[in-house]
């Protein structure tokens, strides 16, 4: 523990107390001491708003190159050892410098803006409709697995123009992979499970682009393909974004999904303002985003000594930034800690800032809407089966391990 002041601030990231209520814990640092030192995990930790915000926006100072500074942290031995993930990881753009991180940003830019995008939402409608027909059901669900994860899935697969993957086993290999990211006390090769998950679906990929060469189409693999074509990019940047679409495609909007539901849950008023008010959605998702988003925190470097509040942060330093601090500031949000589905304005951090604002957040808050609106619309607030729930012990991601509930149809929908 440190001391600061007159409290005691636990530097232990992955306690039990601080994995379930993040929030709490986030409050408690940003009261006492924003800019922390935590040397279990071995760099700053901030959580007010603006210090958040500053080093987001700052590209200059600080870096997002997460795989090279690992690299100096590790042995050979160890490099070797996770040379599979290493490879695949070191060319996603979310791990990447600019100028790298911008030729491939600007790639991918105009396949994802709000105006894009939109032309799925029929397609999201679709899929969240068949996935709320499957639950209904079967009444009695893990909604983490059997909805939240099933309606991004289905709605990356379609872009990337393989419907017919093997989901379930995407869904297997997806959670060997999240290991890199999540810590288990028990899994102490975690970083080698993480290994047979990207070279299982590595392998499973390399076939359906080698075809999509073939008989390219209007999907999102192709586009890429024809970017290599042109000298854009490499035939290993096409592999390694391939398995960020397919990872990254679902992983976060599938938390966001599952923690809003679990909000909404929470907060019946909500829940039935929202039911008695549809247009409210497009606010209630940013709510959603802000109240308990996916992601709790992303890391940054200092490429070189910087300031920070009112700390001197050193050339080398990590740097945890807590976006669920950031979003829970009550210099920045009227009762922080209040879910309220109307909150205008609402300048959330939840998709980070800057240069690596989330690319994928114009389809992420469209499956969110549409995936919550059709629980809302259909069902019946569900029943939680567990009230002690369990999350994924993870320093950056916000996501519950399962989510046991009862659903019932409301049945002037199964009327019509």
């Amino acid at each position: 523990m440190n001391i600061s002041g007159n409290k005691l601030i636990s530097d232990d990231l992955m306690s039990k107390k601080v994995v379930t209520d993040p929030h709490s814990y986030y409050e408690t640092l940003r009261e006492i001491e924003p800019v922390h030192w935590n040397d279990r995990w071995g760099g700053w930790i901030l959580t007010s708003y603006d210090d958040c915000v500053q080093v987001l926006r700052d590209s200059i100072h600080f870096s997002s190159d997460r795989m090279g500074f690992l690299a100096k942290e590790l042995s050979n031995k160890e490099k070797e050892a996770i040379s599979p993930i290493f490879e695949i990881l070191s060319r996603w753009m979310v791990f990447m410098d600019p100028p790298k991180h911008t030729q491939l940003r600007m790639l991918l830019n105009p396949l994802f803006t709000p105006k894009g995008v939109e032309k799925y939402r029929v397609m999201v409608k679709g899929i969240v409709e068949k996935a709320l027909d499957n639950i209904t059901e079967q009444g009695d669900i893990d909604f983490v697995h059997d909805y939240a994860y099933k309606v991004p899935m289905a709605a990356i697969l379609q872009l990337l123009g393989t419907p017919d993957m093997d989901t379930e086993s995407i869904k297997e290999w997806s959670e060997k992979i999240g290991l890199f990211f999540f810590i288990k006390a028990d899994e102490s090769n975690r970083r080698e499970i993480a290994c047979e998950g990207i070279d299982s679906l590595v392998e499973y990929l390399k076939p359906i682009i080698a075809d999509r060469r073939l008989t390219p189409g209007d999907d999102l693999i192709s586009i890429l393909i024809e970017a290599q074509k042109a000298g854009k990019l490499d035939e290993e940047d096409v592999l390694a974004t391939c398995v960020l679409l397919v990872f990254g495609g679902h992983e976060t909007t599938m938390n966001l999904i599952a923690n809003g539901t679990l909000a909404l849950i929470n907060h019946p008023h909500e829940w039935s303002r929202l039911k008695k008010d549809p247009n409210l959605i497009e606010f209630a998702v940013e709510e959603l985003l802000r109240f308990d988003g996916s992601v709790k925190a992303t890391v940054r470097w200092a490429k070189e000594d910087v300031q920070v509040g009112d700390k001197e942060l050193k050339k080398g330093d990590r740097v945890l930034v807590c976006l669920s601090a950031a979003n829970r500031d009550p210099q920045h949000f009227n009762k922080p800690h209040d879910l309220n589905i109307s909150r205008d304005p609402n300048p959330h951090a939840a998709f980070a800032h800057g240069i690596h604002v989330c690319l994928g957040a114009p389809l992420a808050r469209i499956e969110a809407q549409e995936a919550i609106l059709g629980l809302i619309q259909r069902l019946k607030i569900p029943t939680l089966h567990n009230k002690e729930l369990k999350y994924h012990p993870s320093v950056v991601h916000r996501a519950l391990i399962e989510l046991p509930m009862s659903v019932n149809s409301i049945q002037e929908h199964i009327a019509v």
